[in-house]
């Protein structure tokens, strides 16, 4: 018959899995330390041809594997049991709590967690001598068929090792089994200018100038025609012409014209010599009335007087 229940025992069992699922949780990241290590060492004896002993060696990190993949099932049990502690108050072990107790106490003496230990004593104390026999001896198969092949001690078969070689060659980029060059396949070569799909530099220089020269050209294009200005004969015709309003050396007397028909010159303009009689040649069009430099010249004398 189990002894009475005892909060104080339930309050040491809740401890003691804190610091267990601590424990193992540190031995978890120091194996997985090791482990690369011993990968690493794996693929150098790979890699010189050392395939024996490489063969050998590499058992040790199948039970490391195998280790690691234990401690972390027991970890979980831990929390379980961490999470449900209330339940450890009853009398009995409670069904949904039993397989998680058993595994602990089967798997607790074949590891090194001795904090693991210490729970195993307490669940000990706490359910009674006939419950830890029958999860040591797993003769109700409640223990946790995962935590029982774990702790199995049996040699790793020869698929197992031939797969833990050729993941840990490939990871380190050993060529191991050997295979040959023409597996593995050559890289390309860049370098051919002879391949009739692609063109060379020369050509591959020239079809990406084209585009760029067609663009040249066009731009200019519209530049001249944005600075060209419109034909005389463009657009309607407009009746008033203009010329400057004021008398230079290019234009001395501006007139203003109206459909090419020119304005006749008043008898006042005629008399003070300014301009001259219309020919009666002109008809409609600009006379020869405009003098030349030297008439200018004694007219304006002339009116000094």
């Amino acid at each position: 018959m189990p002894p009475p229940s005892s909060p104080a025992l339930t309050a040491k069992v809740k401890v003691q899995l804190k610091l267990a699922i601590a424990r193992l949780r540190m031995v978890q990241r120091r194996d997985e330390a090791l482990a690369k290590n011993q990968r690493r060492g794996m693929a150098q004896l790979l890699e010189v041809g050392k395939e024996d002993s490489a063969r050998i060696r590499v058992e040790n990190i199948i039970r490391s594997d195998i280790s690691s993949e234990l401690h972390e099932i027991l970890e979980l049990y831990c929390e379980l049991l961490l999470a449900r502690a209330g339940l450890l108050e009853g009398p009995t072990c409670d069904p949904g709590l039993e397989e998680a107790v058993k595994s602990i106490i089967y798997a607790a003496p074949k590891t090194e967690i001795k904090e693991l230990h210490q729970v195993r004593v307490l669940l000990a104390e706490k359910f009674g001598k006939e419950f830890v026999i029958s999860a040591v001896e797993n003769s109700d198969g409640k223990v946790s068929e995962k935590v029982v092949k774990k702790l199995a001690v049996a040699p790793p078969k020869p698929e197992l090792v031939q797969g833990y070689l050729e993941e840990i060659a490939k990871a380190y980029g050993v060529n191991w089994p050997k295979r040959p060059q023409e597996e593995l396949g050559e890289p390309p070569d860049f370098m051919d200018d002879d391949d009739d799909d692609s063109p060379n530099g020369g050509q591959a220089q020239k079809n990406l100038e084209a585009p760029l020269v067609a663009q040249y050209k066009e731009t200019e294009v519209q530049e001249e025609l944005s600075k060209a200005t419109p034909p005389k004969t463009f657009g309607p015709a407009s009746p008033l012409h203009v010329n400057p309003p004021s008398p230079s050396t290019e234009n001395i007397h501006p007139r203003v014209t109206l459909n090419s028909m020119e304005i006749k010159p008043s008898k006042k303009m005629i008399n003070a010599g300014i301009a001259k009689k219309p020919s009666p040649e002109a008809k409609g069009g600009i006379g020869d009335g405009i003098p030349d430099v030297d008439e200018l010249a004694k007219r304006f004398a002339a009116l000094k007087r």
